[in-house]
């Protein structure tokens, strides 16, 4: 009987934890959390797709790139409960999966990041507007992270377009894109 007590007191003081994130930041945070799931889901797609044509370096890159967008979606995930706020799941639509080329995949990939840099920063600027500064200081570390996506995907898009995405150069690089791994940043 005093553990059931014991539980049920637990549970509503849990119920009851003080709330620190207004509904339209919990609201906006969750569609972030939601749109890095979509991120992750987008870069399987082409994994998947960089695999069919032999380019297994590349595949991986897009792995590496799927296992970040999915400790980005939790580390949301878990600001939002440590806040007191709630997650809420959505739909996540189906990615593309074909493509024309390695150029191709690489120019949707830098317009991908760039979309999600202007998320981050829009969801920045409500957080100024609701006067949040513990969420804008925890969104300091995507925005440098978006500084950091862009600059490889651009390097990387950079050096494809010099061999016109084809050529004994393109194996060099997929042979280079293979070495990536993921390492949960430090401190994150």
């Amino acid at each position: 009987m005093a553990f059931k007590g014991l539980l049920s007191y637990e549970l509503s003081n849990k119920q009851t934890q003080t709330k620190m994130l207004n509904k339209r930041l919990e609201g906006e945070l969750n569609a972030q959390l939601n749109a890095e799931l979509y991120s992750a889901y987008l870069y399987l797609s082409m994994s998947g797709y960089l695999a069919t044509k032999n380019l297994s370096g590349f595949s991986n890159w897009m792995k590496v790139q799927f296992e970040e967008e999915q400790f980005h979606a939790m580390k949301l995930f878990q600001y939002i409960i440590d806040r007191g706020g709630r997650v809420e799941l959505a739909i996540i639509d189906k990615p593309q999966s074909e493509w024309k080329g390695i150029l191709d995949i690489f120019e949707d990939v830098q317009a991908h990041e760039e979309k999600v840099s202007s998320m981050i920063n829009n969801l920045v600027d409500v957080a100024m507007q609701e006067k949040d500064h513990a969420t804008v200081n925890m969104l300091q570390w995507f925005v440098a992270e978006q500084v950091e996506e862009e600059a490889s995907v651009s390097d990387l898009l950079d050096q494809l377009r010099l061999l016109g995405g084809q050529g004994s150069g393109l194996f060099l690089l997929d042979r280079e894109a293979k070495q990536r791994v993921f390492t949960p940043p430090a401190g994150a």
